[in-house]
Formats: structure tokens, C-alpha cells, sequence
């Protein structure tokens, strides 16, 4: 959507304002906008063969993260049996 005139020359009287207020916020925000551009430039020209390989790594890397829970998970569950059956052995009168 394109700004009318008066609206264009409103905001660059609010950016003169700005930049006389405070430079170092205004200086930031041009400096944000910049990285914004850029990455909206980068995503665009990504190819297709690269989103594929970058969705491939995040499948791969979701799949160590949910093996290690599982190994995690398990190991935990082992220590708890082993615990309990030790208590209950103890618990047996000689």
C-alpha cells in the first residue's frame, strides 16, 4: 500500500524529529531495518534445494532429541527398579 504525500511528509518530519531528540535510538532503528531488509532479501533468494536440506537437518536433529529423552527416560526407570528391588531385598528379615 503506498502513502499518500501528506502521510510520506508527515513521517519524514517525524524522523527529522527523531533523529534530533535522539540520535543513538534513531541510529538503532536504521540499523534494525537494514538487518530486516537483508534477511528478507536472503530468504528470498534461498533455493528450494536449500530449504530442503536445512528442513532435513531440523527432521535430524528432532529425531536425536527425542531418541536421547527416550534413552534418558529409560535409564531413569532402570535406576528407579533397581532401587526399589534393593529396598525390598533389604526389607526381607535372614
Amino acid at each position: 500500500m503506498a502513502w499518500s504525500q501528506d502521510e510520506e511528509r508527515v513521517l519524514a518530519q517525524i524522523e527529522r524529529q527523531l533523529v534530533d531528540d535522539d540520535p543513538r535510538l534513531a541510529a538503532r532503528l536504521e540499523s534494525f531495518n537494514e538487518r530486516v531488509q537483508r534477511k528478507e532479501t536472503g530468504s528470498r533468494r534461498r533455493e528450494p534445494r536449500a530449504e530442503r536440506g536445512r528442513l532435513r537437518r531440523l527432521r535430524r536433529s528432532t529425531v536425536i532429541i527425542l531418541l536421547s529423552w527416550v534413552l534418558i527416560a529409560t535409564l531413569i526407570a532402570t535406576l528407579l527398579l533397581m532401587v526399589l528391588r534393593h529396598e525390598a531385598a533389604a526389607a526381607l528379615p535372614l
